[in-house]
């Protein structure tokens, strides 16, 4: 034991040996450079201020030091040890430029430039008359660079002034004045002048004033007068052109649908020529029907021009999904004062395409799969940007290890679809979204056989709509929705099995589901920069809720009703999926999640199909436990040779996890995940699996490592993951951590969870 300890020992201080040595092939008579630290000298500034304009000051210095872990640089250690590689290309040159670092020399710090720079954003933020000292230290072969800044007393906005004179421009600039950046009070901000100015542009470009840039807006600061205070004056520059100084109006609006950057599309005939409405419409091939461009462009003639419908516009044409390529400009037009022709040149994706598919997959049940598809696409089916796709597809799994007998799972099937780039329905939709709203139409049909057991037969449509309001809220509501599902050669072992346990039945009961469903998804994840961002998934799923009522289903008392010898479920389901994501660098966050949901079935049915039913367990859910083998409540499958689909009617699910860069496209994690699964009505057939007043006794909890391999074009992740807290042990002792023992193997064989995925977990 002694000597295994050594062993690792001698390997840890290697590894510190080695990442001392990092001077070892420094360019002779220089220096590492470890980076540069500012200390602001003042006494009336705030503690916490002054230490916050610290750090600002210290994200302000070049050049940035290599990159640190744990003290250590890991890459500038690569990077020596690859050595220069003989030629550019081979692991060895990977090795050192993609993964290594090389060394940032004391050489390259010019202490000067970094003090003008301090200088400059400390007297910016209204640290007037500010002084910077800068020095350095060396240790040995590394130095570092120390800044001292002395700020004077930071001054305050006194008054804010705008153009007072009487043009129809200084009088649009004016009235912005109720909305201003720049309050009485604050402190002097060059910064927040200049969001101002952008600001004033913005709402100038709502009235019409297509050539007005922020440059042509004077900020003129006064200190002179008052207590460490200044007065600004906002006025137009004297240089302003004549056409930045009044609002345009719309003319002729001309799309080109079919313009290509490769040829001159622009020229045409007479007969291309296409007047639908306020539009004018060259296209020789009659590509689309022009109602596409009413319900596409928000700019209608005699409109006075605005940025707003200028972008909705863009961005629309843009989320139709038929055009590569949009160009918009705008003209002034010599015949008529102050207005604009808007021209659009539009090029096209091609129509039809094929696209081929094929992927692998592993999950926790030892199963391992392939799946190939094929889709044909058509962009402009009808001629109205409308998108039609039918697919095929075929796959398999099979297990190579796991307690489920080897049983391969075959899946074929096609599916079709249409989408409008409009709300097809009986009433009018006015929206004003830059995103086009949709309506699809789907037809589908799966088969799936498992080897020696069934096979399932699975019908499915659906009508609905899909929109945005925002970037960040997006709704799917799918006015019917229908599923049929059909089983077929059940075999006599499969049925043996259902007596020793009777929840499999419900894999092959014939399932007739109907009803309306909505989702609604908000999202601020795409902000980069925030340190907290969020996601959120609401789901309502109603199925067969006003037939049930009308027709007097109540299966409680026998009065079940029948559409083609099948009773049709009845049920409500609500689910609610909530994330939270806190960076805590620029290449680390925690990512958490709270997951819960509810079905209750009633009228034609006492019991959920298992279909809408809620699972735990798996790679993407709590890590520690098989997929779908977890629950419902403190019930654990008596059977160890086969390992059933566990559904419940309530779900409760936490989540999280700190992910971390390690190296090149290799990224960590440490998680954490928690919940359970449990039924409304009691089972007599699963014994502790009802839901009670101690339900959070029954909460399983498993924790966990991962390391995820990001090849940009996906996320390879592997996770493996082990039990601390057992729902179905008995009570008092479901904590096991005090059982854990990484050197006994069958430990690791009846705990230890590899979970092999593509993409993160949430």
């Amino acid at each position: 034991m002694q000597s295994k300890h050594s062993k690792y020992l001698l390997i840890l201080c290697s590894f510190f040996i080695l990442g001392c040595g990092n001077t070892k092939y420094l360019p002779e008579g220089d220096l590492l450079y470890t980076g540069g630290s500012v200390k602001v000298e003042d006494s009336i500034i705030k503690r916490k201020d002054r230490k916050a304009l610290e750090t600002e000051l210290e994200n302000l210095l070049r050049p940035n030091p290599n990159k640190q872990i744990l003290g250590l640089r890991p890459k500038l250690l690569i990077y020596n040890l690859a050595g220069k590689p003989k030629k550019d290309k081979g692991f060895q040159y990977w090795l050192r430029t993609k993964v290594g670092e090389p060394p940032v020399l004391f050489s390259k710090v010019d202490l000067e430039y970094n003090a003008s720079v301090l200088r400059n954003y400390t007297e910016n933020r209204g640290y007037f008359k500010t002084k910077v000292q800068s020095d350095s230290t060396r240790h040995g072969k590394k130095a570092t660079a120390e800044y001292t800044v002395w700020p004077s007393k930071q001054y305050k906005i006194k008054n804010v002034s705008f153009p007072d004179d009487s043009t129809a421009l200084g009088k649009s600039i004016a009235r912005t004045q109720r909305r201003t950046l720049l309050i009485p009070g604050n402190a002097y901000d060059l910064e927040v002048i200049k969001l101002e100015r952008e600001r004033i542009d913005a709402r100038l470009k709502e009235k019409g004033y297509y050539f007005f840039n922020p440059d042509y807006i004077l900020a003129q600061v006064d200190s002179s007068k008052g207590d460490h205070e200044v007065s600004i004056r906002l006025k137009i520059k004297e240089e302003t052109p004549s056409k930045a100084r009044k609002p345009y109006t719309i003319n002729d609006i001309i799309v080109y649908p079919n313009y290509s950057i490769l040829t001159d599309s622009i020229a045409y005939k007479k007969e291309d020529i296409v007047q639908y409405k306020d539009f004018t419409i060259i296209d020789s091939a009659k590509t689309f029907n022009p109602r596409v461009f009413d319900r596409t462009l928000y700019f209608k003639k005699g409109d006075l021009y605005n940025r707003k419908n200028h972008n909705l516009s863009l961005n629309r044409f843009i989320n139709l999904g038929t055009f590569k390529f949009v160009k918009n400009e705008f003209k002034v037009d010599d015949s008529i004062p102050d207005a604009l022709n808007a021209y659009y040149y539009l090029t096209l994706l091609p129509k039809k395409f094929l696209r081929f598919e094929v992927g692998a997959s592993t999950n926790s049940a030892g199963y391992t799969g392939t799946e190939a598809k094929i889709n044909w696409n058509n962009r402009n089916f009808f001629g109205g940007a409308e998108l039609f796709t039918l697919s095929l597809f075929g796959g398999i799994d099979f297990q190579v290890s796991g307690k489920n007998g080897g049983h391969d799972i075959y899946t074929f099937g096609g599916e079709a679809s249409l989408v409008w780039p409009r709300l097809v329905a009986p009433f009018k939709w006015q929206n004003s979204s830059e995103f086009v709203p949709r309506t699809k139409v789907l037809l589908r049909y799966e088969r799936q056989s498992k080897a020696d057991q069934y096979t399932l037969n699975s019908f499915k449509t659906s009508f609905g709509y899909l929109w945005k309001e925002s970037v960040r809220a997006e709704h799917e509501l799918k006015v019917l929705e229908i599923n049929y599902v059909s089983p077929k050669d059940v075999t006599d072992s499969y049925l043996e099995e259902i007596k020793t346990n009777p929840s499999l039945g419900k894999v092959i009961e014939k399932q007739l589901i109907f009803g309306p469903t909505y989702s609604y998804t908000f999202t601020n994840t795409m902000q980069k920069r925030k340190k907290h961002t969020v996601y959120f998934n609401g789901e309502l799923d109603l199925a067969g809720n006003v037939t049930g009522l009308l027709m007097g289903a109540n299966a409680k008392k026998g009065d079940t009703i029948k559409f083609f010898d099948v009773p049709f479920s009845q049920f409500v389901k609500v689910k609610g999926d909530f994330r939270h994501y806190l960076k805590l660098g620029e290449n680390s966050k925690l990512a958490t999640r709270l997951i819960a949901g509810a079905g209750y079935a009633y009228g034609n049915n006492t019991v959920m199909p298992s279909s809408r039913q809620f699972v735990a367990g798996g790679p993407n859910s709590i890590r520690a436990f098989r997929s779908q083998s977890l629950g419902p409540g403190s019930y654990k499958n008596p059977n160890p040779d086969f390992l059933p689909d566990e559904t419940g009617d309530i779900k409760l699910e936490f989540n999280t996890e700190y992910r971390t860069k390690l190296f090149s496209i290799v990224n960590g994690a440490l998680f954490l995940d928690a919940g359970n699964i449990w039924l409304l009505n009691e089972d007599k057939d699963k014994p502790g699996g009802q839901i009670s007043k101690d339900f959070m006794k029954q909460i399983a909890v498993g924790v966990g490592a991962g390391l995820r391999f990001d090849f940009s074009f996906l996320i390879l992740r592997t996770d493996l993951a082990f039990p601390i807290r057992q729902p179905y042990l008995v009570n008092g002792s479901n904590w096991v951590i005090d059982n854990i023992d990484f050197g006994s193997g069958a430990w690791r064989k009846d705990n230890l969870m590899l979970n092999i995925a593509i993409g993160y977990p949430f």
